[in-house]
Protein backbone atom coordinates (compact mmCIF):
# COMPACT_ATOMS: atom_id res chain seq x y z
CA UNK A 1 0.00 0.00 0.00
CA UNK A 2 3.13 2.44 -0.41
CA UNK A 3 3.79 2.11 -3.57
CA UNK A 4 2.53 5.48 -5.56
CA UNK A 5 2.58 6.53 -9.04
CA UNK A 6 4.31 9.93 -8.82
CA UNK A 7 3.60 12.94 -11.23
CA UNK A 8 6.63 13.40 -13.35
CA UNK A 9 9.07 16.40 -11.88
CA UNK A 10 8.53 20.24 -13.82
CA UNK A 11 11.57 20.88 -15.99
CA UNK A 12 13.98 23.81 -14.44
CA UNK A 13 12.98 26.35 -16.44
CA UNK A 14 9.74 25.88 -15.98
CA UNK A 15 7.54 29.48 -15.24
CA UNK A 16 6.73 30.02 -11.80
CA UNK A 17 2.91 29.53 -11.82
CA UNK A 18 2.00 26.39 -10.77
CA UNK A 19 2.32 23.42 -12.93
CA UNK A 20 -1.14 20.91 -13.90
CA UNK A 21 1.13 18.30 -11.31
CA UNK A 22 0.76 20.81 -8.68
CA UNK A 23 -3.05 21.93 -8.94
CA UNK A 24 -4.29 18.89 -10.44
CA UNK A 25 -1.64 16.18 -9.39
CA UNK A 26 -2.57 12.59 -7.72
CA UNK A 27 -0.77 9.93 -6.56
CA UNK A 28 -2.32 6.04 -6.15
CA UNK A 29 -1.33 2.45 -4.95
CA UNK A 30 -0.05 0.47 -7.80
CA UNK A 31 -3.09 -1.38 -7.93
CA UNK A 32 -6.11 0.39 -8.45
CA UNK A 33 -6.55 0.55 -12.07
CA UNK A 34 -6.18 -3.15 -11.93
CA UNK A 35 -9.45 -3.18 -9.27
CA UNK A 36 -11.46 -0.79 -11.40
CA UNK A 37 -10.67 -3.47 -14.40
CA UNK A 38 -11.35 -6.43 -12.48
CA UNK A 39 -14.66 -4.84 -11.09
CA UNK A 40 -15.69 -3.22 -14.67
CA UNK A 41 -15.82 -0.36 -14.04
CA UNK A 42 -14.80 3.55 -13.57
CA UNK A 43 -15.31 6.49 -11.23
CA UNK A 44 -16.57 10.12 -11.75
CA UNK A 45 -15.66 12.43 -8.82
CA UNK A 46 -17.23 16.37 -8.09
CA UNK A 47 -15.12 18.66 -6.49
CA UNK A 48 -16.83 22.22 -5.89
CA UNK A 49 -13.90 23.60 -4.45
CA UNK A 50 -11.84 23.46 -6.99
CA UNK A 51 -14.79 23.22 -9.31
CA UNK A 52 -13.84 20.10 -11.25
CA UNK A 53 -15.55 17.23 -12.18
CA UNK A 54 -12.86 14.20 -12.68
CA UNK A 55 -13.12 10.93 -14.14
CA UNK A 56 -11.02 8.38 -12.41
CA UNK A 57 -10.21 6.02 -15.83
CA UNK A 58 -7.38 2.80 -15.73
CA UNK A 59 -5.31 3.49 -18.68
CA UNK A 60 -2.38 0.82 -18.59
CA UNK A 61 -0.43 0.65 -15.31
CA UNK A 62 -2.08 4.45 -14.44
CA UNK A 63 -5.39 6.08 -13.39
CA UNK A 64 -5.91 9.01 -15.67
CA UNK A 65 -7.73 11.82 -13.61
CA UNK A 66 -9.65 13.33 -16.50
CA UNK A 67 -10.73 16.59 -15.28
CA UNK A 68 -13.81 18.68 -17.03
CA UNK A 69 -14.83 22.33 -15.83
CA UNK A 70 -18.09 23.26 -14.22
CA UNK A 71 -19.30 25.62 -11.72
CA UNK A 72 -19.69 24.35 -8.19
CA UNK A 73 -20.52 20.72 -9.03
CA UNK A 74 -21.68 19.37 -6.20
CA UNK A 75 -24.58 15.91 -6.80
CA UNK A 76 -24.67 13.45 -9.32
CA UNK A 77 -26.55 11.13 -10.59
CA UNK A 78 -25.10 8.56 -13.14
CA UNK A 79 -25.61 5.09 -15.18
CA UNK A 80 -24.18 3.53 -18.47
CA UNK A 81 -26.84 6.02 -20.11
CA UNK A 82 -27.13 8.99 -18.80
CA UNK A 83 -25.92 11.41 -16.14
CA UNK A 84 -27.24 14.61 -14.02
CA UNK A 85 -24.96 17.06 -12.27
CA UNK A 86 -25.99 19.61 -10.15
CA UNK A 87 -24.13 22.93 -10.25
CA UNK A 88 -24.19 26.64 -8.77
CA UNK A 89 -27.13 27.09 -10.27
CA UNK A 90 -28.78 24.37 -12.66
CA UNK A 91 -28.76 20.64 -13.13
CA UNK A 92 -26.86 19.68 -16.39
CA UNK A 93 -28.17 16.71 -17.77
CA UNK A 94 -26.26 14.31 -20.10
CA UNK A 95 -27.10 11.25 -22.37
CA UNK A 96 -24.43 8.60 -23.70
CA UNK A 97 -23.95 8.78 -27.32
CA UNK A 98 -21.27 6.32 -27.82
CA UNK A 99 -20.85 7.08 -31.68
CA UNK A 100 -19.12 9.84 -31.14
CA UNK A 101 -15.96 8.01 -29.51
CA UNK A 102 -14.63 7.55 -32.94
CA UNK A 103 -14.57 11.34 -33.50
CA UNK A 104 -12.55 11.55 -30.19
CA UNK A 105 -9.79 9.25 -31.18
CA UNK A 106 -8.44 6.83 -33.67
CA UNK A 107 -8.58 4.44 -33.20
CA UNK A 108 -11.12 4.60 -30.94
CA UNK A 109 -10.75 4.55 -27.23
CA UNK A 110 -13.69 5.80 -25.57
CA UNK A 111 -16.53 2.90 -24.74
CA UNK A 112 -18.88 6.35 -23.09
CA UNK A 113 -19.20 9.25 -24.48
CA UNK A 114 -22.08 11.67 -21.90
CA UNK A 115 -23.31 14.35 -24.38
CA UNK A 116 -25.12 17.67 -22.66
CA UNK A 117 -28.56 17.31 -23.52
CA UNK A 118 -30.46 19.88 -21.39
CA UNK A 119 -29.71 21.93 -18.37
CA UNK A 120 -32.85 23.20 -15.73
CA UNK A 121 -32.27 26.19 -13.52
CA UNK A 122 -33.02 25.72 -10.35
CA UNK A 123 -31.46 28.91 -8.53
CA UNK A 124 -28.90 29.29 -5.95
CA UNK A 125 -30.45 26.01 -3.57
CA UNK A 126 -26.98 24.55 -2.71
CA UNK A 127 -28.10 21.16 -4.73
CA UNK A 128 -26.44 18.25 -2.80
CA UNK A 129 -27.14 14.20 -3.10
CA UNK A 130 -29.58 13.17 -6.01
CA UNK A 131 -30.95 10.04 -7.48
CA UNK A 132 -33.35 8.34 -9.93
CA UNK A 133 -36.30 6.79 -8.92
CA UNK A 134 -37.60 3.50 -10.90
CA UNK A 135 -40.18 5.49 -13.21
CA UNK A 136 -36.26 7.91 -13.92
CA UNK A 137 -37.91 11.14 -12.31
CA UNK A 138 -34.92 13.01 -10.57
CA UNK A 139 -35.12 13.30 -7.18
CA UNK A 140 -32.23 16.19 -5.31
CA UNK A 141 -32.04 17.56 -2.06
CA UNK A 142 -32.21 21.31 -1.64
CA UNK A 143 -30.25 22.21 1.07
CA UNK A 144 -30.77 25.52 1.09
CA UNK A 145 -34.33 24.97 1.39
CA UNK A 146 -34.32 21.85 3.91
CA UNK A 147 -36.56 19.65 1.42
CA UNK A 148 -36.15 16.95 -0.77
CA UNK A 149 -37.37 17.65 -4.31
CA UNK A 150 -38.38 16.79 -8.17
CA UNK A 151 -38.66 18.93 -11.42
CA UNK A 152 -41.46 20.13 -13.28
CA UNK A 153 -41.30 22.54 -16.34
CA UNK A 154 -42.26 25.71 -14.92
CA UNK A 155 -40.82 25.55 -11.44
CA UNK A 156 -37.14 26.32 -10.23
CA UNK A 157 -37.92 22.94 -7.97
CA UNK A 158 -41.15 20.89 -6.65
CA UNK A 159 -40.88 20.31 -2.66
CA UNK A 160 -41.99 16.69 -2.07
CA UNK A 161 -40.85 15.96 1.47
CA UNK A 162 -39.27 17.93 4.47
CA UNK A 163 -38.45 17.05 7.94
CA UNK A 164 -40.64 17.23 10.74
CA UNK A 165 -38.24 19.21 12.07
CA UNK A 166 -38.82 22.34 9.61
CA UNK A 167 -41.95 24.25 9.47
CA UNK A 168 -41.55 26.00 6.34
CA UNK A 169 -39.68 26.39 2.87
CA UNK A 170 -37.21 29.19 3.09
CA UNK A 171 -33.73 29.83 1.97
CA UNK A 172 -32.26 29.10 5.39
CA UNK A 173 -30.67 26.00 5.19
CA UNK A 174 -32.09 25.49 8.25
CA UNK A 175 -30.92 21.78 8.78
CA UNK A 176 -28.68 21.09 6.42
CA UNK A 177 -30.28 17.99 4.69
CA UNK A 178 -27.81 16.85 2.47
CA UNK A 179 -27.85 12.71 1.97
CA UNK A 180 -30.25 10.59 -0.19
CA UNK A 181 -30.68 6.77 -0.36
CA UNK A 182 -32.87 4.74 -2.44
CA UNK A 183 -34.53 1.99 -1.62
CA UNK A 184 -36.32 -0.62 -3.76
CA UNK A 185 -36.27 2.18 -6.49
CA UNK A 186 -37.87 5.07 -4.32
CA UNK A 187 -36.15 7.90 -2.19
CA UNK A 188 -36.57 6.28 1.68
CA UNK A 189 -33.07 7.88 3.72
CA UNK A 190 -32.23 11.03 4.49
CA UNK A 191 -29.11 12.65 6.35
CA UNK A 192 -29.41 16.01 7.99
CA UNK A 193 -26.46 17.62 10.28
CA UNK A 194 -29.18 19.40 12.93
CA UNK A 195 -32.84 18.78 13.65
CA UNK A 196 -33.40 22.22 13.68
CA UNK A 197 -35.54 25.19 12.19
CA UNK A 198 -33.69 28.02 13.24
CA UNK A 199 -31.75 29.73 9.88
CA UNK A 200 -28.17 27.79 9.85
CA UNK A 201 -29.73 25.96 13.21
CA UNK A 202 -27.35 22.84 12.72
CA UNK A 203 -24.02 24.77 13.12
CA UNK A 204 -24.92 25.13 16.92
CA UNK A 205 -24.22 21.39 17.49
CA UNK A 206 -22.48 20.32 14.40
CA UNK A 207 -20.30 17.65 16.20
CA UNK A 208 -22.49 15.47 17.33
CA UNK A 209 -25.86 16.84 16.22
CA UNK A 210 -26.68 14.56 12.74
CA UNK A 211 -29.63 12.94 12.00
CA UNK A 212 -30.58 9.98 9.64
CA UNK A 213 -34.44 10.11 8.49
CA UNK A 214 -36.81 7.41 7.20
CA UNK A 215 -38.61 9.63 4.70
CA UNK A 216 -41.04 6.19 4.42
CA UNK A 217 -42.54 6.36 8.35
CA UNK A 218 -41.82 9.99 8.09
CA UNK A 219 -39.45 9.36 11.68
CA UNK A 220 -36.14 9.73 12.53
CA UNK A 221 -33.57 6.21 12.68
CA UNK A 222 -30.70 7.41 14.75
CA UNK A 223 -29.93 10.41 16.38
CA UNK A 224 -26.35 11.57 17.99
CA UNK A 225 -24.49 11.21 14.69
CA UNK A 226 -21.21 13.08 13.64
CA UNK A 227 -22.26 15.12 10.17
CA UNK A 228 -23.96 12.57 8.63
CA UNK A 229 -23.09 12.17 4.68
CA UNK A 230 -23.80 9.66 1.72
CA UNK A 231 -26.67 7.29 3.07
CA UNK A 232 -26.54 4.05 0.84
CA UNK A 233 -28.72 1.04 0.66
CA UNK A 234 -26.66 -1.74 -0.54
CA UNK A 235 -25.73 -5.37 -0.15
CA UNK A 236 -29.43 -5.48 2.03
CA UNK A 237 -27.14 -2.70 4.83
CA UNK A 238 -27.97 0.61 5.00
CA UNK A 239 -24.51 2.58 4.80
CA UNK A 240 -23.61 6.44 6.35
CA UNK A 241 -20.17 8.06 6.57
CA UNK A 242 -19.92 9.79 9.67
CA UNK A 243 -17.80 12.31 8.28
CA UNK A 244 -16.97 14.09 11.49
CA UNK A 245 -15.35 11.01 12.70
CA UNK A 246 -13.96 9.67 9.47
CA UNK A 247 -15.94 6.83 9.81
CA UNK A 248 -17.93 4.07 7.40
CA UNK A 249 -21.04 3.18 9.71
CA UNK A 250 -24.07 0.47 9.07
CA UNK A 251 -27.08 1.36 10.66
CA UNK A 252 -29.75 -1.14 11.79
CA UNK A 253 -33.19 0.82 10.06
CA UNK A 254 -35.65 -0.72 12.44
CA UNK A 255 -33.36 -0.21 15.83
CA UNK A 256 -31.56 2.87 14.39
CA UNK A 257 -28.33 0.50 16.21
CA UNK A 258 -24.86 1.74 14.60
CA UNK A 259 -21.51 0.01 14.01
CA UNK A 260 -18.74 1.69 13.06
CA UNK A 261 -17.17 -0.51 10.03
CA UNK A 262 -14.32 1.28 8.54
CA UNK A 263 -12.10 4.09 9.33
CA UNK A 264 -10.62 6.50 6.60
CA UNK A 265 -8.30 9.09 7.34
CA UNK A 266 -10.17 12.35 5.80
CA UNK A 267 -13.47 14.01 6.18
CA UNK A 268 -15.75 11.20 4.58
CA UNK A 269 -18.16 12.38 2.29
CA UNK A 270 -19.19 10.74 -1.16
CA UNK A 271 -19.99 6.65 -1.56
CA UNK A 272 -20.46 4.52 -4.08
CA UNK A 273 -19.97 0.38 -4.88
CA UNK A 274 -19.13 -1.87 -7.25
CA UNK A 275 -19.10 -5.91 -6.62
CA UNK A 276 -17.53 -5.91 -2.93
CA UNK A 277 -15.61 -2.71 -2.48
CA UNK A 278 -16.90 0.64 -0.90
CA UNK A 279 -15.38 4.04 -3.01
CA UNK A 280 -15.87 6.57 -0.04
CA UNK A 281 -14.64 10.07 -1.07
CA UNK A 282 -12.02 11.90 1.56
CA UNK A 283 -11.64 15.82 1.98
CA UNK A 284 -8.91 17.78 3.82
CA UNK A 285 -11.01 20.39 5.28
CA UNK A 286 -9.57 24.11 5.36
CA UNK A 287 -8.98 25.67 7.99
CA UNK A 288 -11.58 28.22 7.10
CA UNK A 289 -14.37 25.64 6.32
CA UNK A 290 -16.86 25.66 8.21
CA UNK A 291 -17.05 21.91 9.07
CA UNK A 292 -13.88 22.24 11.65
CA UNK A 293 -14.39 21.76 15.62
CA UNK A 294 -15.08 18.40 15.07
CA UNK A 295 -13.42 15.34 15.64
CA UNK A 296 -11.60 13.99 12.88
CA UNK A 297 -10.06 17.65 13.09
CA UNK A 298 -9.19 17.06 16.36
CA UNK A 299 -7.55 13.97 16.42
CA UNK A 300 -5.85 13.54 12.52
CA UNK A 301 -4.15 16.61 11.77
CA UNK A 302 -2.90 14.75 8.20
CA UNK A 303 -6.45 14.36 6.36
CA UNK A 304 -5.97 13.11 2.91
CA UNK A 305 -7.92 14.40 -0.31
CA UNK A 306 -9.13 11.81 -2.28
CA UNK A 307 -10.56 8.43 -2.87
CA UNK A 308 -10.14 5.33 -0.93
CA UNK A 309 -11.56 2.00 -1.63
CA UNK A 310 -12.89 -0.45 1.32
CA UNK A 311 -13.65 -4.38 0.86
CA UNK A 312 -17.29 -4.64 2.62
CA UNK A 313 -16.39 -7.75 3.61
CA UNK A 314 -13.19 -7.01 5.93
CA UNK A 315 -13.45 -3.22 6.80
CA UNK A 316 -9.99 -2.38 5.10
CA UNK A 317 -8.99 -0.81 2.93
CA UNK A 318 -7.52 -2.27 -0.43
CA UNK A 319 -6.78 0.84 -2.79
CA UNK A 320 -6.48 4.31 -2.67
CA UNK A 321 -5.97 7.44 -5.06
CA UNK A 322 -4.73 11.00 -3.49
CA UNK A 323 -4.59 14.14 -4.93
CA UNK A 324 -1.73 16.07 -3.91
CA UNK A 325 -2.33 19.61 -5.80
CA UNK A 326 -5.22 22.23 -5.79
CA UNK A 327 -8.08 19.62 -5.29
CA UNK A 328 -8.72 19.26 -1.53
CA UNK A 329 -12.67 18.97 -1.18
CA UNK A 330 -14.16 16.12 -2.81
CA UNK A 331 -18.37 15.99 -2.06
CA UNK A 332 -20.15 13.16 -4.59
CA UNK A 333 -18.15 9.68 -5.66
CA UNK A 334 -20.24 7.95 -8.55
CA UNK A 335 -19.46 4.71 -10.10
CA UNK A 336 -20.09 3.58 -13.61
CA UNK A 337 -20.19 0.40 -13.85
CA UNK A 338 -19.59 -1.48 -17.28
CA UNK A 339 -17.77 1.53 -18.58
CA UNK A 340 -14.15 2.09 -18.38
CA UNK A 341 -13.05 4.80 -20.28
CA UNK A 342 -15.68 7.46 -20.63
CA UNK A 343 -15.35 11.74 -22.21
CA UNK A 344 -17.77 14.12 -20.66
CA UNK A 345 -18.92 16.74 -23.16
CA UNK A 346 -20.46 19.97 -22.51
CA UNK A 347 -19.49 22.59 -24.71
CA UNK A 348 -17.03 22.59 -27.99
CA UNK A 349 -17.89 22.10 -32.16
CA UNK A 350 -19.47 18.45 -31.00
CA UNK A 351 -22.13 20.06 -29.59
CA UNK A 352 -22.99 21.05 -33.04
CA UNK A 353 -22.60 18.50 -35.40
CA UNK A 354 -23.51 14.85 -33.05
CA UNK A 355 -27.28 14.31 -33.30
CA UNK A 356 -29.33 12.16 -30.88
CA UNK A 357 -33.01 10.96 -32.53
CA UNK A 358 -35.66 9.07 -31.71
CA UNK A 359 -35.12 5.43 -32.81
CA UNK A 360 -38.70 5.66 -35.38
CA UNK A 361 -36.31 8.96 -37.14
CA UNK A 362 -33.42 7.06 -36.97
CA UNK A 363 -34.26 4.10 -38.94
CA UNK A 364 -35.45 6.79 -41.46
CA UNK A 365 -31.48 8.65 -41.67
CA UNK A 366 -29.82 7.98 -44.75
CA UNK A 367 -27.16 10.63 -46.12
CA UNK A 368 -26.82 11.95 -49.86
CA UNK A 369 -23.71 10.18 -51.68
CA UNK A 370 -20.34 12.03 -51.34
CA UNK A 371 -18.65 13.12 -54.26
CA UNK A 372 -16.05 11.02 -55.27
CA UNK A 373 -13.27 10.56 -52.65
CA UNK A 374 -14.89 12.37 -49.73
CA UNK A 375 -17.13 11.19 -47.27
CA UNK A 376 -20.31 13.59 -45.63
CA UNK A 377 -21.42 12.03 -41.62
CA UNK A 378 -22.45 13.23 -38.52
CA UNK A 379 -22.60 11.07 -35.65
CA UNK A 380 -26.25 10.23 -35.09
CA UNK A 381 -27.28 7.87 -32.46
Amino acid sequence: MTNYETPAAPAADAAPEKTVAEVLGSVHTTNFPDLLRQLGGCLVVSTYQAGKLVILRPDGASINTHFRNFVRPMGMAADNQRLALGTALEIAEFRNMPAVAKRLQDPPRHDAVYMARRAHITGAIDIHEMAWDKHGDLWFVNTLFSCLCTLDMKSSFVPRWRPNCVTHYAPEDRCHLNGLAMRDGRPRYLTALGETNEPQGWRVNKRDGGVLFDMASNKVVVRGLSMPHSPRWYDNRLWVLESGRGKLVTIDPKTGEKTDFASVPGFARGLDFLGPIAFVGLSQLRETNAFTDIEITDDNKDRQSGVWAVHIGTGKTVALLKFTGGVQEIFAVQALSGILFPEIIHEGDLLASAYALPDEALREVAFTAAPAGQTASAPVD
